[in-house]
């Protein structure tokens, strides 16, 4: 069944603030909940923080005192959002079962949003950095085992395979090499332009994550090894941000930002399997219909233009979680060598990126190489999940 948000009516504004008892919602149960729908919850609070910080950004630089009123009443509720959907995740995961949750959302995301962006640059983007994160996975669930002496087969379920992808030591790049070039916002599939603000915003709360959370332990490796990704993350909000035509006015970027949130919790509602999470995602969606709303008067009033003009005119095929290994595989024997140079993709080290390797990796070598030897002298082995029967990953190339 086709959806149109532009032709629904969500909750009126004034009904959506809640009450500390509303707001109080049960957190999930880590050991028998779906996988995917802590990854479903990860990715919504990523989505709902790009939210809060987009109005902020936007009231920021806007001198209608009425406009911001009406930016912040909106974004209020769009706070309440993100609180309830973040408390969704268990006080009782430590920081490491949420990290590997993080890196399995970057991962089986990125991966579907690959497979399904029609425009081939955006797509080597999205397939580029997907086996960035897929190696973070396989580098946190070594440390994991080490500290907690746990397996990340547990957190997983084995939906998403855990093994080396591109080295993280190999994802350190010159920043000006990090910089993609744009979507044309008058030309592009409407659906690049929801999978851009999507994947840029997952990485961004993972960024935001790793700067809070890497200091709050006491053990060396971990310290490091949450500083070096952490600085990764930076660089993929770069690549993806870099993304979005900067020509897009502000409200355009608002009313984009508002039909995302409609599509993904509306994605969500329809493939969720625990019922009281079904019944957030679909609360949500009621209270984004009428957020959308806010946002295409503001467009008309202020820019002059329909909604319709930048919008699908109807959601595009649910977003789904769902398992990417073969895919992945399939990138790893494919582009498991690549690097950026510019605006584009190259397979042999180039001078910037050979500065900046040993700039980073001259005295000691990279957390992200010491968590995995480190892993062996304990256990004598290396941490991985791979499915039986599935075509063999080649070994990387020696320039890494």
């Amino acid at each position: 069944m086709t959806f149109n948000p532009l032709q629904q009516r969500g909750i009126p504004l004034d009904r959506q603030v809640r009450n500390w008892r509303e707001l109080a919602v049960t957190p999930i149960d880590p050991d028998h909940i779906d996988p995917y729908t802590r990854c479903r919850i990860i990715t919504m609070n990523g989505i709902e923080v790009e939210a809060v910080m987009f109005s902020h950004h936007m009231a920021r630089h806007c001198p209608d005192a009425e406009v911001k009123r009406q930016l912040a009443e909106v974004r209020y509720t769009e706070a309440q959002q993100q609180k309830a959907v973040n408390w969704l995740l268990p006080g009782v995961s430590s920081v490491l079962e949420t990290t590997i949750a993080y890196e399995q959302v970057a991962v089986d995301l990125t991966a579907w949003v690959a497979r399904m962006e029609p425009d081939p640059y955006l797509k080597q983007a999205y397939q580029f950095g997907v086996l960035e994160d897929f190696d973070h996975l396989y580098r946190y669930a070594n440390l994991y085992e080490m500290i907690e002496h746990r397996k990340a087969e547990a957190i997983v379920d084995q939906l998403t395979e855990v093994m080396p992808g591109r080295p993280t030591k190999a994802h350190h790049r010159h920043p000006a090499d990090n910089v993609r070039d744009p979507y044309d916002r008058s030309r592009t599939d409407p659906l690049s332009k929801l999978h851009a603000l999507t994947i840029m915003s997952a990485e961004q709360q993972t960024m935001n994550f790793y700067m809070n959370v890497g200091p709050t332990y006491m053990e060396p490796i971990a310290r490091e090894l949450y500083q070096e990704i952490g600085l990764i993350e930076e660089e993929h909000v770069t690549h993806y941000e870099s993304l979005v035509d900067p020509g897009e006015t502000w409200w355009e970027q608002l009313v984009n930002h508002e039909y995302n949130e409609c599509y993904l919790y509306h994605s969500f509602m329809e493939q969720e399997s625990d019922p009281k999470v079904k019944a957030i995602w679909e609360l949500h969606l009621n209270m984004e219909l009428e957020h959308l709303r806010i946002a295409c008067d503001l467009m008309r009033r202020h820019d002059g233009r329909e909604p319709e003009e930048i919008l699908a005119p109807e959601l595009p095929n649910v977003l789904t979680f769902e398992p990417n290994k073969e895919y992945i595989r399939t990138l790893i024997a494919e582009q498991l060598d690549l690097t950026t140079l510019g605006a584009g993709y190259v397979r042999e080290a180039h001078e910037r990126f050979e500065a900046m390797q040993q700039r980073l990796n001259s005295d000691g070598g990279p957390p992200s190489e010491r968590v995995i030897a480190q892993h062996q002298e304990l256990f004598n082995r290396e941490y991985r999940i791979e499915s039986e029967g599935a075509h063999p990953v080649p070994e990387l190339r020696e320039q890494y």
